[in-house]
């Protein structure tokens, strides 16, 4: 899963999550052996835990040792050491065997102690036959396993149940305060109980931590990536994908890997762990109601499959609808002032109410099968704790299970469910987490259609060596056309923007005097044909180096939220103020500047949205000029100029900017008239290419243009004013 190779990255990372959940793990399942303890031994028992007693009477002591086995007898022997007033204590050598003793022991002190409710049995006659020789051990151990085999298959679990009241009666017997006793016991356990809780609080907390710290940074680490990855996509890369998908891929998609990530590292991974802890606990406890514990785990995988198989399909569409819902909410709220200048609001509202129903009612579906989810769980666990108290009171009632471990396994099982529980949760989230997860790789492996050379291959060095300060730039028999059109917009196109020279770019709409730009910038690769820079084809070269060398004003002047000071000098970004108030000489935008109170400290909105469409085309112009390009490409960037400035700044250019190179594109002939050369396409393809003199003489098309906007007076003063 793609999900999973997110986590790849942080291995020490998760390696220390499961450690602490299995420290987690272990504190949990503990706590209901605790619980059963309390019930049986501190309830029940009244703080007796083992038959083996730290105290026996003379008498019993004596009387124990004679119904052990030989082979058991020296290890009782070992066990207790006799006091100065006939008592036995029990020794280190006991303390170390004390399991054995409690088997060995429980049904001798049994007898021992209900010897006056076994008719026709005198233990001290019995004894002092024994001393006497009169009764061999082999009678005395024949008496007991009859009496062993007297009762029936329980007979171990009654007899070690017998054996811990016997000690209880031995302590009374000895006049021990069996309330201390069991205070003590309960005391010690509670104790023990809350450790293991408070060491859960805190292994959970730390668990907590480095999960949503490792989710963090797998989101940031992916939202990193995606923006190195998307701001090296060329135009086409981006329009594939649709800048609504990309924001969405972006932000909602890494916000949803992030947070299953957090459920993966604290739930997915904890769940199996409880739940294997669980099984080994029960196994310990009691395996004959197993049965009930595989029977609703079976249930659970039979829901969560049904559920999956039914919310699956719609879970894969979700994240398209809410691409679907960011993009006709981009599209409206861009497009607002021409929405209400055409009274399309109703239009725009039907629109985007389609669009947001459509993901209401799949999310919807998904949530209401979803909804079938919690109420069958409990209704399993509910089930499972009602057939554990059926048949586990039956064992009670035969004396085969203790309450407190009838408690405990009620405990184990409901922990085992709720493991399977959340896996099953899980499983319904990882899917729709996988799919978005899968969004973000197609974006991190899509190789941009525009690449840089091999460092070694390339020619930076070449390039940037060029000593003129003006760049060359040649089209050579260029064609070009879109991935996704089989028509070129550009034919064939052929010419030389020469150093130091002006060029201007004009024809008709549609034309392709964008695109022309575009390739010189590397926006796009030709087609077929090639783009130079002082002899030197823009593909050789990286496109840093390619870029230092032009300064570029798009058709659509853009401007970042900022100061207008931030914005001039966005592209060199060692400019002084110098410098900037310069750019902005040249641009004609030096006087709205000072009329603002801040001056080059006044602020932008986002998209430049506080200052007009002049002033903006103005601060962009400006932004490419503070660079210390060779080359300069004006697209259209004279358009929302009135007369008056687009001459004043066409003086400044040609003025300041001597010995640099520059191309405009232009639809106004004023602009373009006292070009050095002037290309003229039409339908992608140049139909002429020469002064304006020259193309009013020998270009029909440029004619048509010229004569379609200027006056024969204005044609022949060479300007328009």
């Amino acid at each position: 899963m793609r999900i999973i190779k997110n986590l790849l990255e942080h291995k020490v990372a998760v390696l220390l999550i499961v450690a602490l959940l299995c420290v987690q793990a272990a504190c949990d399942l503990a706590l209901p052996n605790y619980t059963s303890d309390i019930v049986d031994v501190g309830i029940q028992q009244q703080g007796v835990e083992d038959v083996a007693a730290t105290q026996l009477s003379e008498r019993t002591h004596d009387l124990v040792a004679m119904m052990l086995p030989e082979s058991d007898e020296q290890t009782f022997a070992d066990a207790y050491a006799q006091n100065a007033d006939g008592t036995y204590d029990l020794a280190d050598a006991g303390r170390e065997n004390r399991a054995e003793l409690n088997g060995s022991m429980a049904l001798p002190l049994t007898v021992v102690h209900y010897a006056d409710q076994i008719p026709d049995l005198d233990l001290d006659q019995a004894k002092a036959a024994y001393d006497a020789g009169m009764v061999s051990k082999d009678d005395i151990l024949s008496m007991l396993d009859q009496a062993r085999e007297s009762m029936g298959d329980m007979a171990d679990t009654l007899i070690a149940q017998q054996g811990i009241a016997a000690a209880r009666a031995e302590y009374e017997q000895l006049g021990f305060n069996m309330d201390d006793m069991q205070m003590g016991y309960l005391v010690s356990t509670g104790a023990k109980m809350l450790a293991l809780a408070a060491l859960g609080m805190l292994v959970a907390v730390i668990v907590g931590f480095l999960a949503s710290r490792t989710a963090a940074k797998v989101g940031r680490s992916l939202r990193e990536r995606l923006f190195n990855k998307v701001v090296s996509f060329s135009d086409a890369e981006v329009q594939s994908f649709s800048a609504a998908s990309l924001i969405t891929r972006g932000t909602n998609d890494v916000q949803l890997v992030q947070m299953v990530i957090v459920m993966l590292l604290r739930m997915v991974l904890y769940a199996p762990i409880l739940a294997i802890g669980g099984i080994i606990m029960i196994a310990r406890t009691d395996l004959s109601m197993g049965w009930i514990i595989i029977a609703a785990v079976v249930a659970i995988g039979v829901v969560i499959v049904f559920l999956m198989k039914v919310a699956m399909p719609k879970f894969k569409i979700m994240q398209k609808l809410i691409d679907r819902v960011n993009l006709v909410s981009r599209e409206i709220l861009t497009g607002l002032p021409v929405i209400r200048a055409f009274g399309r609001e109703q239009h725009e509202e039907a629109r985007f109410d389609e669009a947001n129903t459509r993901l209401m009612k799949t999310q919807l579906f998904t949530n209401r099968v979803m909804t079938f989810m919690m109420p069958l769980m409990m209704l399993i666990m509910n089930l499972v704790s009602v057939g554990i108290i059926w048949f586990g009171g039956h064992a009670i009632d035969a004396g085969s299970l203790q309450t407190g471990d009838l408690i405990a396994f009620i405990t184990y099982s409901m922990v085992i469910i709720m493991g399977f529980l959340m896996i099953g949760m899980i499983s319904i989230m990882l899917p729709r987490a996988n799919v978005a997860a899968e969004r973000i790789d197609e974006v991190l492996t899509c190789e941009p259609s525009i690449a840089d050379p091999a460092p070694e291959q390339a020619k930076d060095a070449q390039l940037a060596a060029a000593a003129a300060p003006g760049a060359q730039i040649a089209f050579n028999d260029v064609s070009f056309r879109y991935s996704d059109s089989a028509e070129c917009v550009l034919e064939h196109v052929s010419f030389t923007a020469e150093a130091g020279k002006t060029t201007a770019i004009i024809g008709s709409t549609g034309s392709g005097k964008s695109t022309v730009l575009k390739l010189a910038e590397r926006f796009y690769d030709v087609t077929s044909g090639s783009v130079t820079i002082d002899g030197v084809d823009v593909r050789e070269v990286s496109q840093h180096a390619l870029r230092a060398q032009l300064g570029y004003v798009p058709q659509k002047a853009f401007l970042f939220s900022g100061t207008i000071a931030s914005n001039i000098g966005y592209g060199a970004q060692d400019a002084g103020e110098e410098r900037i108030r310069m750019a902005a000489d040249v641009a004609q935008a030096s006087e709205f500047i000072g009329e603002r109170e801040e001056g080059l400290s006044t602020p932008i909105a986002q998209g430049g949205t506080n200052v007009s469409g002049g002033q903006r085309q103005r601060l962009a112009i400006a932004r490419a000029l503070a660079t210390d390009a060779r080359a300069y490409l004006f697209d259209d960037s004279f358009s929302a100029l009135d007369y008056k400035t687009d001459a004043a700044l066409r003086h400044q250019l040609a003025s300041r900017l001597a010995g640099k190179t520059v191309v405009i594109v232009a639809q106004r002939i004023s602009t373009v008239l006292t070009a050095d050369r002037i290309v003229v396409l039409d339908e992608g393809r140049v139909v002429g290419c020469g002064t304006h003199a020259e193309l009013m003489q020998t270009c029909e098309e440029y004619r048509e243009i010229a004569m379609s906007q200027l006056s024969e007076a204005e044609l022949k003063g060479g300007d328009a004013k």
